[in-house]
Order: structure tokens, then sequence, then C-alpha cells
């Protein structure tokens, strides 16, 4: 779609009231199918994220040799085929935008015996695969790659694959996954010692379908995992809980428009994802969590975020594992509330779906905020109240980038246009509408006309659903899916 196609802006907006539900967890939802691809049995899994991150994980465990099937009223079933038996897939795994499957797929397809083939879109050939690499290469993989590890890659899988204890050189939990999931079909005990705590998914999932994993705590703060190999997983029922990181942005929306109330149920509050939600409340934010309870073996609550003055603070530097994906909708607090919030260790930021850190800046810049940036850090300094706003942002095709800077736009006092909206289905599948319900007043050529749209689809006849490929299996099955997808692009 041509870039004037796809452009959102989001206008000056009134105060947002009602229950938004975010998207099921995207981290969570990713291995999920992988676990269930790999355990015994049939694993059924509720509350699964449907953008197209995860139809991508979905469409390359199906070329790997697992059964997954979507059903009415949108749960799945994964018949996984155990540990070790994941078969050479016949096809290039098209991994779309996403990081996490990519490389949390490498560590998994690591230590079977086949060879396959990864690739991406335009944003996810430029992320950097060899911090993954150097360590599934120690355990037995061969990779070849273009410069700095970057896809299209090839990895032949290790034939007798070796545990190995490997030290994080910088805190990341989808490289600790992805060396946790070669495990998976490596003899003996695989080891990971991370410097700080991260995300602790696939530790809390690996337990869930009956893998043997401690967890230690070592000095400074950081974590030695174990994982025992080659165990028998059995499928499990999961239950998705909704995305912190998605909620977050309807969150920050609620507190800096003046007047709103706003519920959101459902929404995991692991302590190691949590770390927005504890700046926001140093921040003075209004933010009461209500029905807590655990599903699928992660705690969730009910957030209820009422309207108020934010202050600027230091967000430590350690806090950042748990909040690595919030910095861009904390920059837009930030920039609305009274005085300086100083964030530090920022240095994961550059090898996310864009250089966050570098489209952070460039974002503020072109509405006005004004910010210093250091190497691994942002200083914004708040308005107290609406910001400037008023500009376009290059976005990089980065969908945080694009939600982030939307709220800005309906917290402004002129609004501000994202130059590409296409790529927030990849995590918030309609994410503008859901606004648009609450309150918000967002435009744009992707939301004006969906009935145009569907008429025309209905007018075309069946061979034109070849014009553009996709990753076999993408839309679950489900021609009819696939065509809605493509429809909203």
């Amino acid at each position: 779609m041509h870039a004037h196609h796809s452009k959102l802006t989001a206008h000056p907006s009134g105060a947002l009231t009602g229950t938004a539900l975010a998207p099921g967890d995207k981290s969570i939802s990713h291995r999920a199918l992988m676990l269930g691809s790999v355990a015994v049995g049939r694993t059924r899994i509720s509350g699964l994220l449907a953008g197209d991150d995860v139809l991508r994980t979905v469409a390359a465990c199906r070329a790997l040799g697992a059964m997954i099937e979507r059903h009415e009223g949108g749960a799945w079933t994964v018949d996984g085929v155990g540990v070790g038996g994941l078969s050479e897939p016949a096809e290039v795994l098209d991994m779309g935008n996403s990081g996490t499957a990519a490389r949390l797929l490498l560590g998994l397809i690591s230590t079977h015996d086949l060879m396959a083939v990864m690739t991406g879109d335009a944003s996810l050939v430029r992320r950097p695969m060899s911090r993954v690499i150097e360590p599934l290469e120690r355990i037995g993989a061969r990779f070849t790659a273009r410069a700095g590890g970057r896809l299209p890659l090839a990895v032949v899988g290790a034939k007798s694959p070796l545990p190995i204890e490997y030290r994080l050189p910088v805190a990341s939990a989808q490289v600790k996954s992805a060396v946790l999931l070669a495990g998976l079909n490596a003899p003996g005990k695989t080891v990971v010692i991370e410097p700080e705590a991260t995300r602790d998914h696939s530790e809390t999932m690996l337990r869930h379908f009956g893998a043997e994993v401690t967890v230690e705590t070592i000095a400074g703060g950081g974590r030695r995992i174990m994982l025992t190999g080659q165990p028998e997983l059995r499928a499990r029922d999961v239950d998705v809980p909704r995305d912190p990181s998605s909620a977050a942005f309807a969150l920050v929306a609620a507190l800096v428009l003046p007047g709103s109330r706003l519920r959101l149920p459902g929404v995991g509050i692991n302590p190691l994802r949590a770390g927005l939600l504890a700046t926001l409340q140093e921040m003075g934010a209004d933010i009461a969590l209500e029905n807590r309870r655990e599903q699928g073996g992660e705690p969730v609550a009910d957030l209820v975020a009422r309207a108020g003055t934010l202050n600027g603070i230091e967000v430590p530097a350690e806090r950042a594992p748990t909040m690595i994906d919030e910095y861009p909708i904390l920059a837009v607090a930030a920039a609305c509330a009274r005085g300086r919030t100083v964030m530090r260790g920022l240095a994961e930021l550059k090898v996310k779906e864009s250089n966050r850190l570098a489209a952070i800046a460039e974002g503020l810049k072109a509405n006005g905020v004004k910010f210093e940036m250091g190497e691994d850090s942002l200083t914004v300094e708040g308005s107290g109240g609406p910001p400037p706003g008023g500009g376009t942002v290059q976005t990089h095709m980065d969908h945080r980038i694009a939600m982030s800077f939307l709220v800005l736009g309906l917290a402004a006092r002129r609004a501000v246009t994202v130059d590409d909206g296409t790529m927030i289905d990849t995590s918030f599948p309609g994410f503008a509408a859901l606004m648009n319900g609450l309150g918000a007043r967002i435009t744009g050529p992707l939301l004006a006309k969906p009935k145009a749209k569907a008429a025309a689809k209905k007018k075309a006849k069946p061979k034109q659903r070849g014009r553009r490929p996709t990753p076999s299996g993408l839309a679950g099955g489900k021609r009819r899916g696939a065509k809605k997808r493509r429809g909203r692009k």
C-alpha cells in the first residue's frame, strides 16, 4: 500500500470513557504456539492474539509439522509433534515484522536435524540476529546469514546438540528464550545467566507444559536459569492474558486527556512486565488494580485509569528490562507531564523494530517537544499540559512508534499524523477503531472506506487471491480470514 493511503491522523480529543479490551499478550501467544507444537497431544489456546506477528508463528509452526486450527469464537488448537519431532519445512519461513517470533523460532529449530531458511519484511531484515546466532552456534547449529547476522538466513540444526552455559552480555528476554528453547532438544542441563531479570514468560510456559526449570537469584540482581533437556512436554490449555504493552496506549491516553475514566480488564501484571505501571504511579497517575487473579500461570488484574496531573521523574536504569517496549508511550506521557522525565538504560531500544530510541526522538522533535538524547538515555521536558503537536511522524515500520504518537496527537494542541499505520495490526488489530469507540478521533484512508473495500472483495474473482504472496497457512486455514486481513491493509 502506498504511504499516502496508509497515513493515520490523531486529532485533539476530549475525555475517553468506557471499557477498553486490549488484545491477547503477544509474548505469551508466540510461546504458547511454539511449545504446543513440540508437546505431545492437543493444546487448546484461548485469548490468542490474532495479529500478523502471531499469525506468522502459526504459519511457521505448521510448516515445521504441527497441526494448528482456528475455531469459532477465537479458540485455537495445536496438535504437537513432541520434543525433537519438528520436520524440515518445504518453504521459506517468513516471519513478517516479528523479531520475537524469528529469534525464538531460531532457538527452537536449531537443535533439530533439519535445514530451514528464514526471512522477514523490510524492517525485520534490517534487525541483527547475531546475538541469537552466537549462542546457538555454540550448541552446534550452523548459520549462513547476511552481514551482521541479518535475515534472510539459512540454519542447519545440530544433529548432536550440546547443552551450554551461556552468560547474556546484555539482558534480553528474546536471547534467553532462544537458548532455553534450543535446550529442549539437547541432553543434560542448559543454563542461561542474565545480568538483570527480564520477562519470564518462557520459564513460566515451559513449566506449564511440564519442563523442569529452576531459577536462582545471583549477586547484582541477575538470575541463573537452568533447563533439563529432552523432557516429554504434555499438551496443556493456555488462557492468554491481555497484553500490558498494548493496553499501555489507551491507559496513557486516559491519564493525559482531562475527564477520562477507562477500565482495562484482564491485563497481565507480571512483575517483570509491570515497569510502566510503577513508573506512571510514581509520576502521580491514578491507576487502580482491581480483581487481581491468576490466568494461565500469569498474574492479571482489571486496570482502572482516571485522568490527572503527571509529574516528571527519574526512571531508574535497572527498571528498563521490565518496560523495554513501553518507552515510546512513556515518552508521550512525559511530554504531557509537569517537569523533566529522565529515562536511562535504553540501549536495547536500538535493536527493536526500528532504532526505537532515535525514532522516539524524531517524533518528539516533529511535534515541538523539548528533549535531550544520550547514548542510552532520553530526557523529556514536559509541557504540563497539551504538547504542541502538529507534526508528521516517520514510524520506520514500527507499530509502537505509530500508536504512541497517535496518542500524542489526541493530547496535543494540533493534530499529529503518522506516515504509515498498516503495521499496527501486527500487535493490535483494530487499534484506531477501539480508540475512536472510547471517544478519540483518529482518521485516515485505512479507516474511511471499509464498506467499499468489502464490496470490492466480494466482486473479485477467486484467482485474485494470489496477487500478493503470503506465507502458507497464514490465515489459520480460513481463506475468509486472509481476505479480511488483506482488506484492512
